[in-house]
C-alpha cells in the first residue's frame, strides 16, 4: 500500500518537488482508504499546512524539530538502544528484512530511519505491514506525544501510524512522555550530546534523505545531506 510510503515522504525533509505533488499524494491516500476518516482528515490538514506555508519556513521548522537533539530523532533504534551494542544486531536484522523484499541501501546508511521503514512497509503484504508497524509503536507514540506538546502538526503523522497498528502503545510509555519537560538545548549542549555519534560515521544524524525507487530492480537508494 502506497499510503505507508506517502507517510514517509511527508515525514521527510520538505523540498519543492514534494510540495508540487501534494495533490497527488492526497488522491492516493483517499483512494486507498487505508487510514480511517478521522486520521485521514488530520493528515489532510497537515498537507494543507505544507501547501500554504513558505518552503524555507517549513525547512527551518523541520531542522529545528528533527535535526537538533534526540527527542524527535527519526532513527528508531536511537530511542530503543541508544549507542549500545544491541543496536548493531537490531540493524543487521532489519537490513536482512529489507533484503528479503529486494531493498538495498547505499553504504553508510542506517535502516532504522523511519521514512525508510515506511517505504519498506509499502511493498509488504498489507497484513504483514500492519503487523510490522506495531513493532516500534512505543517509539512512534513517544515521538508523537513530544511533537504534540510542541504544538507541531507533525504529530498527526505519528497518530496516523498509531491508527494503522493493531497493537497500542504502553500506557506507561505515554504517561512518561507526557510528563517530560520540553527541552530547549543550546548548541554547545547539542554538540556534547552527539559527540559519541561520531563513532557511527555521523550516521546517527537525523538529517533528511532522498528515496528513489528503481522499479526494474525494486531497490531503494538513499542519499542524505545536511539541509537538503
Amino acid at each position: 500500500m502506497r499510503s505507508f510510503k506517502i507517510l514517509g515522504l511527508l515525514l521527510s525533509y520538505p523540498k519543492q518537488p514534494l510540495i508540487d505533488n501534494l495533490g497527488e499524494l492526497e488522491a492516493v491516500l483517499k483512494s486507498e482508504a487505508l487510514l480511517k476518516k478521522h486520521a485521514l482528515k488530520k493528515v489532510f490538514s497537515f498537507i494543507e499546512h505544507l501547501k500554504i506555508t513558505d518552503l524555507y519556513e517549513l525547512q527551518e521548522n523541520y531542522v529545528e524539530l528533527f535535526d537538533r537533539g534526540r527527542e524527535h530523532c527519526l532513527h528508531m533504534f536511537e530511542h530503543i538502544h541508544g549507542e549500545s551494542r544491541d543496536r548493531g544486531q537490531a540493524m543487521v536484522n532489519l537490513i536482512e528484512s529489507y533484503a528479503e523484499k529486494g531493498f538495498y541501501m547505499t553504504e553508510g546508511e542506517l535502516p532504522d530511519y523511519l521514512p525508510l521503514f515506511l517505504e519498506y512497509l509499502s511493498v509488504c503484504p498489507i497484513e504483514e505491514a500492519i503487523d510490522f508497524i506495531g513493532d516500534p509503536i512505543n517509539v512512534i507514540a513517544t515521538i508523537g506525544v513530544r511533537l504534540k506538546k510542541r504544538d507541531s502538526l507533525y504529530h498527526t503523522l505519528f497518530e496516523a501510524m498509531e491508527a494503522l497498528a493493531k497493537v497500542k502503545p504502553s500506557d506507561a510509555v505515554i504517561e512518561e512522555a507526557k510528563a517530560e519537560k520540553i527541552k530547549i538545548q543550546t548548541l554547545d549542549e547539542l554538540d556534547e550530546e552527539w559527540v559519541e555519534a561520531e563513532a557511527f560515521d555521523n550516521s546517527s544524524d537525523c538529517t533528511s534523505c532522498d528515496m528513489t525507487t528503481y522499479p526494474d530492480k525494486n531497490t531503494v537508494q538513499i542519499s542524505r545531506g545536511v539541509n537538503q
